[in-house]
């Protein structure tokens, strides 16, 4: 029949597609050229996608990706017996304290989110995928190096050390591995950039250690935390299993703009009939001066609660941010690959930052978009790119294309003038932030 054929075409054209990616040279061009990228504009970038939606309606392809994480399972590695755990914890040679973004990372490997990770990278690994981008072996993409930076002698290989978090026995860490990066090179690869006015180069050179170490990780507990976080197991149990699962990564407190963002990014023509997003925000360690993960959560909360939309879940995620740009698009990308999702929302600037010295950016408005839309068929991951929405007195939110052509009269209200408005106790426009979030921001502001 011809609705049947129609289907084959497009299996086959999207077969032959993933082909020609998985057989694409890897290059990474992320050096000096991060800084320009090519700047196209949102209608093209929307027709561009549109056969997309239709293949997607048709053959399902991008919902049967959601069942099958990075590498074709979760290497999820939990002790679930009490005795065992105890039994393990006795055995190891001595304890290390982890501190918030070690935690993070050991979690994501324990539970699965870091898949096909079973621990931290040896030498081998972490210079494969600081240098091309790709696990040494199966040639996976990879985004960044998850490496055990240390100080301390006594991490050597052939040593079984019991990590912990306080009072909390968190996992075991069998060392195979210790080495002395080349972190230079490493910033170079994944950042682009080796100044320290760069948040995750200045975290390299003056936080981590001067050694890795490399190694298998049983977890023994997962840690508690004041902000939930489920494993991917859990959250693919609770995901719809015959629609498109968008993503949404933010390490912000969700203003209106960004929630007409990820609402309208449904109705993207990368996404199909009866999607859903999955608002996932990472609660670990960002930048210095940005909101704690603890208030940050409680921001998701009411907002889940005053918006009630049965279109839009809210799940949370341990991971601390390296604002890498590019390279941390990817990581993303896998890492909601691993918790079942099908689509990725890739914002303007994802993952950016600024020089703590000149307010530079360091990457382009587009340099993430455009480097998912190039590895995305390999990891099996849809990018969906941001709309640039401005809020109109005529028409509330529009695309900044749409404002320009009709002449609509834009407001506008800066981060630095919010967090004034916000400490002096002045009314919010509602079409900037939701009352309920603002509530508990104040509320946080005056605990200072």
């Amino acid at each position: 029949p011809p609705l049947v054929s129609e289907m084959l075409k497009a299996v086959l054209f999207a077969t032959a597609c993933a082909s020609a990616a998985a057989f694409a040279p890897a290059g990474i061009p992320l050096s000096a050229g991060l800084k320009h990228s090519a700047v196209s504009t949102a209608s093209s970038r929307l027709a561009a996608a549109a056969p997309m939606r239709s293949a997607a309606r048709l053959t399902g392809l991008s919902m049967a990706l959601k069942s099958v994480p990075h590498g074709g399972k979760l290497t999820e590695n939990m002790v679930k017996d009490d005795a065992k755990k105890a039994e393990l914890a006795k055995a190891c040679d001595f304890e290390m304290q982890l501190n918030e973004r070690q935690l993070c990372d050991v979690e994501l490997i324990m539970n699965g989110g870091l898949s096909p990770l079973t621990g931290f990278m040896d030498e081998k690994t972490y210079q494969n995928v600081v240098d091309n981008m790709r696990l040494p072996g199966s040639d996976l993409l990879f985004g960044l190096p998850i490496v055990f930076d240390t100080d301390d002698e006594r991490m050597v290989p052939g040593k079984t050390v019991l990590l912990k978090y306080g009072d909390r026995d968190i996992a075991t860490f069998k060392i195979s591995d210790r080495y002395m990066p080349d972190k230079v090179n490493e910033c170079k690869q994944c950042y682009g950039e080796t100044t320290l006015e760069h948040p995750g180069v200045l975290m390299v050179a003056t936080q981590r250690g001067a050694y890795y170490c490399g190694g298998e990780v049983t977890g023994l507990n997962l840690p508690v935390r004041d902000f939930p976080c489920k494993t991917p197991a859990e959250v693919r149990a609770e995901l719809p299993e015959d629609v498109d699962v968008v993503a949404f990564q933010c390490r912000n407190p969700i203003h209106r703009a960004h929630y007409e963002l990820f609402t309208r990014a449904l109705d993207a023509p990368e996404v199909g009939e009866g999607g859903v997003v999955l608002v996932h925000p990472t609660c670990g360690p960002t930048q210095a001066d940005d909101i704690s993960g603890v208030t940050r959560y409680k921001t998701y909360v009411v907002l889940s609660e005053e918006t009630a939309n049965p279109r839009t879940r809210w799940e949370y995620l341990p991971y601390s941010m390296h604002m890498a740009g590019p390279r941390e698009a990817i990581q993303h990308m896998m890492i909601r690959k691993n918790f079942g999702c099908t689509h990725f929302i890739i914002g303007r600037d994802m993952a950016g930052s600024k020089s703590s010295i000149t307010g530079d950016d360091f990457y382009g408005p587009y340099d993430a978009q455009d480097f998912a839309k190039k590895h995305g068929p390999e990891l099996g991951m849809t990018p969906v790119p941001s709309l640039n929405l401005v809020y109109t007195e005529e028409k509330d939110y529009v695309t900044a294309e749409e404002a320009e052509a009709e002449k609509l009269t834009l407001k506008k209200l800066s981060g630095t003038a919010f967090r004034k408005m916000l400490r002096a106790g002045e009314d919010i426009p509602e079409w900037f932030a939701f009352k309920s979030v603002v509530k508990v921001l104040r509320e946080e502001e005056m605990k200072k």
